[in-house]
């Protein structure tokens, strides 16, 4: 079995060993599943890929996320709206 202390142990000396911030490694685990949404993928897809028990907790902790989207699927619609007025009928 994969003792996680040891895989955050050796990402500690990787992130010194590349001169980068250091980071732990389920900060790779959030920034995995923020891109996910920030690309659009469906967030039930997000949450079972992330072993989440349930939808919820996916939603409650990339809720940042989803408000960026919210304001991205207005702006799409906004545009939308305005292509439709310009058609005749």
């Amino acid at each position: 079995m994969i003792d996680p202390a040891d895989i955050n142990a050796d990402f500690k000396i990787a992130c010194k060993f590349a001169d980068v911030p250091k980071i732990r490694s389920h900060d790779l685990r959030h920034t995995h599943a923020t891109l996910l949404l920030q690309l659009g993928e469906n967030p039930k897809v997000v949450s079972e890929r992330l072993g989440h028990a349930d939808i919820s907790i996916t939603l409650n902790t990339y809720s940042h996320v989803l408000l960026n989207m919210q304001e991205s699927l207005a702006q799409n619609f906004d545009v939308a709206m305005k292509k439709s007025e310009k058609k005749p009928g």
